[in-house]
């Protein structure tokens, strides 16, 4: 794959800016801001390979873990910040938190079930297809909810109508604090695309070229009215499962390990390759300077954006 040099400097800046976003979400909950947080870092690749295909009017169902498929489909860092911080300024009035929601992006917002994204994927992508408007959804999951019912169900309905669905598993090798394999019936989650008759393949996730490829031809397939794929994309997050969590290094995942998966960090792997080809690290380096400064400035559009009264409250609950 010989990518233009825009198409591999327009990844790399998603991918910093993901990164660096989650690390000002981490030192704010350091300085004691109530935000709930799952950190996504060292798993970056992922959903900028995967959004980089997407259409504005094409739908996103995010999981948990990070922030970088909304910064990916074109949400504003400022008002995702205000969001995780109760702010009126965010996207849903400072309401969801986490688990937010553009619907003018397409994003339908983050569940606070494991799993529950994914019969709501088949719900848009039905309707899609209903409507003939040529969307696609992508659905983003991890893979302990390659293991509820929903995951099964979702994966059977959208293959029998030929729902325009690309799946994508993040596995990071652990349900919280419990290696995958102990839980799991098959070595890939990938595996089981094949119970459903839909393509199933597993990529490398710490490397977004690999990732935009893969997610290329399950996007080709989708808008073709071929029907869903299944992605999994083996990563690994560097942090806990969630703030707070400081077993996760020499506790249930051995410091080795940790170390090992870090040096396979994907925005380095993406740089070499970049400078490789051509491209000059100080292009490079003026990306991030810019990402750093839109991080920076998005924190104090945040810090500046008012909490929601009490009016608000009931505000935008009734139709």
């Amino acid at each position: 794959m010989n990518l233009p040099d825009d198409i591999i400097l327009s990844l790399y800046e998603k991918m910093v800016a993901t990164r660096l976003f989650d690390l000002k979400v981490k030192e704010l909950v350091e300085k004691g801001h109530r935000i709930l947080y799952h950190s996504g870092i060292g798993q970056e690749a992922i959903p900028t390979g995967v959004c980089a295909h997407l259409r504005r009017e094409d739908y996103l169902i995010p999981y948990h873990r990070g922030w970088g498929y909304m910064i990916a489909k074109g949400m504003d860092m400022g008002r995702i910040l205000a969001e995780l911080m109760g702010r009126v300024n965010g996207y849903c009035r400072g309401k969801s938190g986490t688990h937010m929601a553009c619907f003018e992006l397409g994003v339908l917002g983050k569940t606070g079930i494991v799993g529950a994204g994914l019969p709501i994927a088949v719900g848009a992508a039905l309707s899609a297809k209903m409507r003939e408007s040529g969307q696609i959804v992508a659905c983003f999951f991890g893979e302990g909810a390659s293991n509820t019912g929903a995951f099964h169900e979702a994966l059977n309905m959208a293959a029998v109508w030929r729902l325009p669905v690309v799946f994508v598993c993040e596995n990071n090798l652990y349900d919280m604090y419990t290696p995958y394999l102990e839980v799991t019936s098959v070595a890939n989650i990938a595996d089981r695309a094949s119970a459903y008759g839909m393509p199933g393949e597993v990529v490398d996730g710490q490397d977004v070229l690999a990732v935009y490829e893969a997610a290329r031809r399950a996007v080709a397939r989708a808008r073709r009215g071929d029907g869903p794929s299944l992605l999994e994309c083996k990563t690994y997050r560097w942090y806990g499962h969630f703030a707070g969590d400081e077993h996760h290094y020499g506790g249930y995942r051995s410091v080795e390990e940790v170390e090992a998966w870090r040096a396979r960090c994907p925005i380095r792997g993406l740089r070499e390759y970049a400078i490789s080809k051509g491209i000059p690290a100080e292009e490079l380096d003026l990306i991030e300077e810019r990402v750093r400064a839109k991080v920076e400035e998005a924190e104090r559009f945040a810090l500046g954006s008012p909490e929601p009264g009490p009016r608000v409250a009931l505000e935008d609950v009734y139709a």
